[in-house]
C-alpha cells in the first residue's frame, strides 16, 4: 500500500542528507511506491549507453538516481 506524501513534481527540495547534502533543486518524479523522488542534479550517476542506430558511438549518460524521501525537506516559498 502506497503511502501518502506531502512533495509532488515541481516542488523545491533541500537535500538533508547524503553527499548532495545543502543543496536545493526540483522534484523531477515522485515514485510512491517506494517512498522515493528522483531530484534535478542531485545522485547523479554515470551510466553506459550501448551503440544504437540513433547514436552509433554510444557512450556515457548522466543519470538522476533515486533518493529516499526521509532526506529532502520540503522548502516553503
Amino acid at each position: 500500500m502506497a503511502v501518502k506524501l506531502n512533495i509532488k513534481k515541481g516542488d523545491t527540495v533541500k537535500i538533508i542528507a547524503g553527499d548532495d547534502k545543502g543543496k536545493e533543486a526540483e522534484v523531477l518524479q515522485v515514485l510512491p511506491k517506494t517512498s522515493q523522488v528522483i531530484v534535478s542534479g542531485c545522485k547523479t550517476v554515470k551510466k553506459a549507453i550501448k551503440p544504437t542506430e540513433q547514436n552509433p558511438q554510444g557512450g556515457f549518460e548522466n543519470k538522476e538516481m533515486p533518493i529516499n524521501i526521509s532526506n529532502v525537506a520540503k522548502v516553503e516559498g
